[in-house]
């Protein structure tokens, strides 16, 4: 008897292959997105960075033309120097004590660089400087158990030392031969230091 059973084609045309395509395109189709909405964050970061950094340095311009000569200058006329603080002393302990003399800006206590201890002497600076002869009467006051030295802050001229003499000639000769000169004046060492070892 013959076989009549022909075969009939499959019922599930699913193919394998094709599910795998289609899994495949998915795939890229959600990592693109992945990546679209990484370059975005990426940007508004790029922007918002950008402008963090433009108001920096509007905020650095602004400063550095706050710091002319002039303004330190004005700075210097509305300060005082104030010596011999307690090193436990707080800004906000030294403005208490010179509040009743004016306005008060800024109180700057020195601090030394290597070791970040106060080095005992500050500076106070008030809004205005009529504030300054007030606060230099306050100069031998009592102040955390120490009596203070309280004088208008002096402004350092480069070019000139402590002492208020310029630069210059520092002794040696100083005359030629006859009656003009001075003859020979060398030049005194002020005994700092180790002396020679002989």
């Amino acid at each position: 008897m013959a076989d009549d059973s022909v075969a009939s084609p499959s019922l599930d045309n699913t193919d394998p292959n094709v599910d795998e395509d289609e899994g495949e395109a998915k795939e890229i189709l959600l990592m693109k997105k992945r990546v679209e909405e990484m370059e975005a964050e990426a940007k508004k970061l790029r922007e918002l960075q950008a402008a963090a950094e433009k108001q920096h340095q509007a905020g650095d311009d602004a400063s550095e033309a706050m710091e002319t000569d002039d303004d330190r200058q004005a700075a210097d006329d509305r300060s005082v120097y104030v010596g011999n603080v307690d090193y436990s002393a707080s800004p906000e302990e030294i403005q208490a004590h010179f509040q009743a003399c004016g306005t008060i800006n800024r109180v700057t206590i020195l601090c030394d660089k290597f070791t970040g201890h106060p080095k005992g002497y500050a500076y106070v600076e008030f809004a205005d400087p009529s504030f300054v002869e007030t606060a230099v009467t306050l100069n031998e006051s009592l102040f955390k158990g120490r009596l203070i030295k309280v004088v208008p802050k002096r402004t350092n001229v480069p070019g000139f030392n402590s002492r208020g003499r310029g630069r210059g000639y520092r002794g040696g000769y100083r005359g030629g031969r006859g009656g003009g000169g001075y003859g020979y004046q060398p030049y005194r060492a002020r005994g700092r230091g180790r002396g020679r070892g002989y």
